[in-house]
């Protein structure tokens, strides 16, 4: 019985290393769904016997019947496995050929976005120009504006921000973004009337009154003739170009608005605008300075400390010769890089469009405008390119257009000065 149990030990440990060898380089998975089929497939086997060979080979057969099923689940498996490998290469090369394509490869930092480039050509060579995927990348404008592109994003903050040098009133004023044709707000007409009552008396109801004041936005065109040449020299020209010549055009344009808009078809200007405050100079000529610390102070507190001055560059150097009562100038200079100049210790914007010093004209506006007069944009940039009805002379006219709303919300925030005695 002893040499029986030997041999049958050694046979049963080579079959059982073969088994193992079987399902070598199976995964935690592979191994874990192995284990079930063999416990699925297994059956008792009863080991002991009084004849010993008979017993190593039931056992033997058994190994034989596991190692035999194993292989074929593991034949199955990688069948399985390379389907699923095939599969899965299929797709990572249809991925990698579909980035690669134009407008859908990972950017670099330095590599200009799509969306640049083909505004680039758009206003070089015309929408005809352009490849399906960039003009998938542009924006159409709507609004009933066929042909028309919008800047992309990056480019319309460049244009804003070189529409602020010729429009400086933006500086200072309350300037948000809308998408629609009229901005509608509450404005309230009348305050509560509380009242200082004893411990039983009882408290009376006082009624506010509200109304709408609405901002209207408008818009403004213009077109560009530039030279075909200049413009195809270079992807990035054009896009400079545009942007500085329509960023200079538009904020002179809306910068007079601010100001002085008045008539129908154009933002209204606080300058324009009857329920602002007015302070007389006390001569028509002369600018005073007891005028100008009245008109400052003429303001409440809250408004007063927040408060900018705007004139013009003529009415500023004959301010800064001005002195108070105590031999002191009005006009301070700014001693820290970064901040304004004052007068009476509110800062200076200067404002081209500001009236000169002269005889019932308005040189001068101090106030909060930041909460006294906003400014709303509809449409930052809207462009139409067209490349072929200047095109004999060599020229491409580049129309453009935005839309703006501005308006006086609080006139109690800002006051203008009068040259004149009453």
């Amino acid at each position: 019985m002893e040499i029986r149990s030997e041999v049958g030990s050694d046979a049963l440990a080579a079959s059982w290393e073969a088994l193992s060898r079987a399902v070598e380089g199976f995964t935690k998975e592979d191994s874990a769904a192995l284990a079930r089929f063999i416990e699925e497939r297994a059956a008792p086997l009863e080991t002991r016997s009084d004849d010993g060979n008979a017993d190593l080979a039931a056992v033997t057969r058994a190994v034989e019947e596991f190692r035999t099923s194993a292989e074929a689940f593991q034949t199955r498996h990688t069948d399985e496995q390379k389907k699923l490998a095939d599969t899965l290469d299929k797709r990572m090369s249809a991925l990698e050929v579909r980035l690669n394509r134009p407008g859908h490869q990972e950017q670099r930092q330095d590599e200009t976005p799509i969306e640049q480039r083909a505004y680039g050509r758009f206003l070089a060579h015309g929408r005809a120009a352009l490849e399906p995927e960039e003009i998938r990348a542009l924006t159409v404008a709507t609004d009933a504006t066929a042909g028309y592109v919008l800047a992309p994003e990056e480019i319309s903050k460049e244009f804003i921000k070189n529409l602020v040098e010729f429009s400086p009133i933006r500086t200072v004023a309350d300037v948000r973004s809308t998408g629609s044709h009229t901005v509608v707000l509450p404005k309230r007409l009348s305050i509560t009337n509380a009242k200082w009552k004893g411990e039983t008396v009882a408290s009376e109801g006082s009624e506010p009154t509200f109304g709408t004041d609405e901002i209207e936005m408008f818009t403004l065109k213009t077109h560009v003739d530039l030279s075909t040449q200049l413009l195809r020299d270079s992807v990035n020209n054009p896009i400079a170009l545009v942007n500085e010549a329509l960023a200079e055009d538009f904020g002179q344009k809306e910068g007079l608005a601010f100001l002085k808009g008045s008539t129908a078809g154009q933002p209204e200007g606080f300058m324009s605008n009857a329920d602002v405050g007015i302070s007389l100079n006390g001569h028509a000529t002369n600018l005073s300075a007891d005028a100008l610390i009245k008109m400052k102070y003429g303001l409440q507190a809250a408004y007063r400390n927040r408060g900018t001055w705007i004139m013009n560059a003529n009415t500023l150097a004959v301010l800064r010769t001005l002195k108070d009562g105590a031999g002191n100038y009005l006009w301070q200079p700014s001693y820290q890089a970064g901040q304004p100049e004052t007068i009476l210790g509110s800062p200076v914007l200067e404002a081209v469009d500001m009236d000169d010093i002269a005889a019932n004209a308005f040189p001068i506006a101090f106030g909060d405008f930041k909460s006294g007069y906003r400014v709303y944009d509809r449409v930052a940039l809207e462009t139409f390119s067209n490349p072929f009805l200047l095109a004999t002379e060599g020229l491409v006219r580049i129309h453009a257009q935005r839309r703006v709303g501005a308006k006086v919300i609080r006139p109690a925030a800002i006051r203008k000065l009068k040259m004149a005695t009453a």
